[in-house]
Order: structure tokens, then sequence, then C-alpha cells
């Protein structure tokens, strides 16, 4: 335990009798350790005060877009249910126990999608809250529920954090593994709207072929 001199401020150790700079007194110094556990204390109960405030706004934001947005109707959870199954059978687990678990399927935009303009879409996903709206257009447009897991395969990588040029090219590039096939589905919406979107932002996959334009992935 140290002590401090009360004349020069210099710090002695404890055996020291008298100041080792000014030669004063130390016998009515006391140690400065319980001060410094007295503001460690201090510190700690502040950080501790910040994070809590920090976790209380953090499930505050979450709640608030929750709640300002509607739950899926029976019907349209039992559609999630059949395109999720498809994935979990395909083998997709990673993204099934996302979308089966961790996420919370909305029917309408909450107040943070709301403030952003944006194109039509099927769904849009709030990472990392793990908050999926899924729009009319998904329930609508899409030919069966094997396009509507391609769309819940988009949306999940988003749900991992990752951006549009991951999500396509994820999707793309898994889709015959998924059973979407330009075979079965090359005159649907869907279909033709997804290759364009890829070819935007990930024309590195349809570079081959003699003419330098062909999907690198068939």
């Amino acid at each position: 335990m140290n002590k401090k001199c009360p004349n020069c401020q210099l710090i002695n150790f404890s055996e020291n009798e008298k100041c080792r700079r000014c030669d004063g007194e130390l016998a009515e110094v006391s140690s400065i350790a319980p001060h410094f556990q007295s503001a460690k204390s201090k510190i700690f109960k502040r950080l501790a005060g910040l994070v809590l405030a920090c976790l209380i706004a953090l499930f505050g934001f979450y709640f608030s877009l929750i709640f300002s947005a509607k739950k899926l109707t029976y019907d349209e959870r039992q559609t999630v249910e059949r395109s999720v199954a498809i994935l979990a059978e395909k083998g997709f687990d990673k993204e099934v126990f996302l979308l089966k678990y961790l996420t919370a399927f909305r029917s309408n935009d909450n107040w943070l999608n709301a403030s952003v303009i944006k194109e039509n879409a099927y769904a849009a996903t709030n990472f990392p809250f793990e908050i999926m709206t899924l729009y009319p257009d998904f329930f609508t447009f899409p030919a069966d529920d094997v396009e509507r897991a391609a769309i819940l395969l988009h949306e999940a990588i988003h749900l991992k954090g990752g951006d549009e040029k991951e999500a396509y090219q994820f999707v793309w590039k898994n889709r015959k593994r998924l059973g979407w096939t330009k075979e079965n589905y090359a005159g649907s919406i869907l279909w033709n709207n997804v290759r364009r979107q890829t070819q935007e932002y990930s024309p590195d996959l349809f570079v081959c072929g003699t003419g330098g334009h062909s999907d690198c992935t068939e």
C-alpha cells in the first residue's frame, strides 16, 4: 500500500516513514488504495448504467418496429411455412434456422420501412433485428411455393447481414439445388426479374460463352 506525501505529493512505499523527496513525515498520510478502489467502483457503476441504458433503448427500438406493423394472417403463415419446408427439404439448414426460429414476420411496413422510399418489392428485412416484411406481391406474383422459397432464401442472406449482391448471387448459384430452374420457370415474372437484377448486381456471373454474355452458372 503506497503513501502520498502531503508536502510534495510524491508517492512513497508503505515501509517508508519519511518522504524520499522532501524528507517530510508520512505518519498522517493515508493509503491511496481505498481512493483508487472507490474511483474504480464509480467508473464500473457508470459503465454498467450506460450499458443498461443502451440495452433499454435497443429493446425499445426493436419493439417499436414489431408493434408498428401487422402480423401475418393464418393463411399467410401457412404459405410461409410451406416455403420454409421446401428450403429445409433442399438442405438450406442455416437459412431455415434463421427463418424458422429467429425471424419475426410482418405483413406491412413498420415505421422505419415506411420512412424509406422504395420500389415495388416482395419482401424487406430489418437487420440485425431479424424482422421480415412480406408484401402482398409475395403471395400474389410467384408461380408457386418454390418461387416464394427463392424469395425467402434471398431475404435470409439479409438476415445474416449480407448485401443485395450477396443475396442475388447466393440464390442464383443455388437455384438448381432449390429446384427453381429455367426449364420450369423461364416464363415466370419472378424468374425474369431475378435474372435481370442478378445480372445488374453481379455482372461477373454473366461473362461466359463465346460472346462473353452467357450465364457462367449454367
